[in-house]
């Protein structure tokens, strides 16, 4: 064992402390888009997946992510090491971390910060089923997608599993995956998921005859602030030391983030003759989510175009092909991360400099191969696949299990989810109950 590195350990502590705020911030800016009838139960389905996240995290889901025993680069044996078995031991009665990790900072750190990346990425999902999924559905998914989904995709991209710069997908292509804080593993991850299950839970009762206007909008500028502030700790946190890389991540991602801003403001201007804070806060998101998979590994002026390149191509996934489709993705889930999460991990495999590689092999436009550009490719493809078969498949299991239905009735719907399935509203003055 090596000797503490405090500095390390402090500085994931931090970050860790950063992204645990990022839920919340998801919670007012989902809370501020839908209507004020159902504010209260999107945040309280927030606070379902912080909770249930965080116990099936200790009991088995960091034993499948990073502590067990690989089963075929799919999935760690959830046995190996259920409720921080060896992560975490007794002494004199003091629970504290049984060794340090190769950054020689506390095992128990890790599994702090691997939690709260945990979190955020089911939080995402709440987004596009806004105001029709019964609570209780919610949180048996949740238990159930973490297990199932989240933690096997994070062993299979960050703990050497198939699709990691060591895995047989890399492999075979000859150039490693890069996803240096959670493109493919939170952002397309839980888009994808949330797609699948709006397909299957249908359309928002008055989805194409009604107008769903945000009823809060300093709701979402006080969410889209605390995630950008926790982002800093999640991609400079992915370092997983205090060093000049993450100093680079943090750059890259408040250029990125400043960049998609500007361009959203811009495309708006353009289209709809005004600038609006809430598509402000929605070209932030969205840079942030470009810059994610990419953020150690470019250089500051490529994620300042990568920035400026996403909100067009978000735009007009939200405004075209939502629309020309049909789906009622209720809080563009799909087409800010998914779409973001895609233009990420492909601009990676161009501007990914040689010597910021976890492998040394950088990206087409500094070597002329587009080996790592296939990779990428190759890797968000089979994400995409994975995730989307295996969420179809809990779906209907969950499904089957509330009797054929995941929504609330239409009654509960028309009357709103505050009232009808919590018996609180945010604003009962306005609804004459005081």
């Amino acid at each position: 064992m090596g000797q503490l590195d405090s500095g390390n350990a402090a500085w994931i502590l931090t970050s860790a402390s950063l992204v645990f705020l990022m839920t919340p911030g998801v919670a007012f800016f989902y809370g501020g888009m839908v209507r004020a009838k159902a504010v209260l139960n999107m945040m309280i389905m927030e606070a379902a997946a912080l909770s249930v996240t965080m116990v099936i995290w200790v009991l088995w889901g960091w034993s499948i992510a990073y502590a067990g025993t690989s089963v075929g680069g799919v999935f760690g044996d959830p046995a190996t090491g259920f409720l921080l078995k060896d992560s975490m031991v007794s002494d004199g009665g003091v629970f504290t971390s049984a060794s340090l990790n190769s950054n020689n900072y506390p095992v128990s750190v890790d599994v702090a910060f691997q939690s709260a990346f945990a979190m955020i990425t089911v939080a995402l999902i709440c987004g596009a089923i806004a105001e029709r999924v019964k609570y209780s559905t919610w949180m048996i998914f949740v238990a159930l997608w973490i297990t199932f989904d989240y933690a096997p995709l994070a062993h299979m991209v960050w703990n050497g599993g198939l699709l990691s710069a060591d895995g047989a997908i890399s492999q075979a292509i000859g150039a490693a995956a890069h996803d240096f804080a959670g493109g493919t593993v939170v952002h397309i991850n839980a888009a994808v998921a949330a797609l699948v299950i709006v397909l299957i839970i249908g359309k928002r009762k008055g989805f194409g005859m009604m107008s769903y206007r945000p009823h809060n909008v300093p709701f979402v500028a006080l969410g889209a602030t605390l995630l950008w502030f926790g982002w800093f700790g999640f991609n400079a946190g992915s370092e997983f030391v205090a060093d000049g890389v993450a100093g680079l991540a943090l750059i890259n991602t408040v250029v990125a983030s400043g960049a998609a801003l500007v361009s959203w403001m811009i495309v708006e201007r353009v289209k709809v003759g005004k600038p609006t804070l809430v598509g402000a806060a929605t070209g932030l998101v969205a840079g942030l989510v470009v810059i994610t998979p990419a953020a150690g590994f470019v250089e500051p002026w490529a994620a300042i175009i990568m920035g400026l390149i996403v909100s067009p191509i978000c735009y007009f996934a939200i405004s075209f092909c939502k629309a020309k489709i049909g789906y009622d993705d209720a809080l563009d889930a799909f087409g800010c991360h998914a779409v973001g999460g895609v233009v990420g991990g492909i601009c990676t495999g161009i501007f990914c400099v040689p010597e910021l590689s976890w492998t040394d092999f950088g990206g087409l436009l500094y070597t002329g191969d587009v080996s790592l550009l296939c990779s990428q490719i190759a890797g968000i493809a089979i994400t995409i696949v994975f995730v989307g078969i295996l969420d179809v498949v809990l779906a209907f299991i969950v499904k089957a299990c509330f009797k054929g239905s995941l929504r609330v009735s239409e009654e509960k719907e028309a009357q709103g989810l505050d009232i009808a399935a919590h018996g609180e509203s945010a604003y009962p003055a306005y609804i004459g109950l005081d």
